[in-house]
């Protein structure tokens, strides 16, 4: 199914957005994560400070679909560079794009906040490796900001 095109710029080209950082696991075995696959371009690695990014193709747009979710993020593809800092303390990490995803349509709405500082949405997945240098992985979710690296 083909996009229409928005008159409006994306979202990270923009400036910041903020959303969910969440973590996932790919690639040979690290800390809590078995040996996987090695996500979309064939690079990833949990041990790895990468991320998987919603529009890193078509075939990802067509699955992930933040705009179900009101978000617009621009494409971005393989070995792209984004910072995420989280907004529970301010820790931050560069990363680059090595797999598609989360699934963001799947949890429009979702909320996560540490104190009264919240984000909806999830956005980005780092690899525990990523994950860990801005918050503790038995977090799960955290609220973010993310920006071009």
């Amino acid at each position: 199914m083909a996009r229409n095109p928005s008159t409006d710029p994306p979202a990270d080209l923009l400036g910041p957005v903020q959303g969910e950082v969440s973590w996932f696991c790919c690639g040979t075995a690290w800390g809590p994560c078995s040996s996987t696959g090695k996500g979309a371009c064939g690079t990833c690695n949990s041990g790895s400070l990468q991320h998987a990014w919603p529009n890193a193709s078509d075939a990802c747009w067509a699955i992930t679909r933040p705009d179900s979710c009101g978000v617009s993020l621009s494409r971005r593809t393989c070995g792209f560079r984004h910072r995420t800092t989280s907004l529970c303390g301010g820790a931050s990490v560069v990363t680059a794009i090595a797999d598609c995803g989360p699934q963001t349509d799947l949890f429009c709405g979702e909320r996560s906040c540490c104190g009264s500082t919240c984000a909806n949405n999830r956005l980005i997945d780092l690899t525990p490796a990523a994950y860990s240098r801005i918050a503790s992985l038995s977090t799960g979710l955290r609220p973010c900001e993310i920006a071009t690296g």
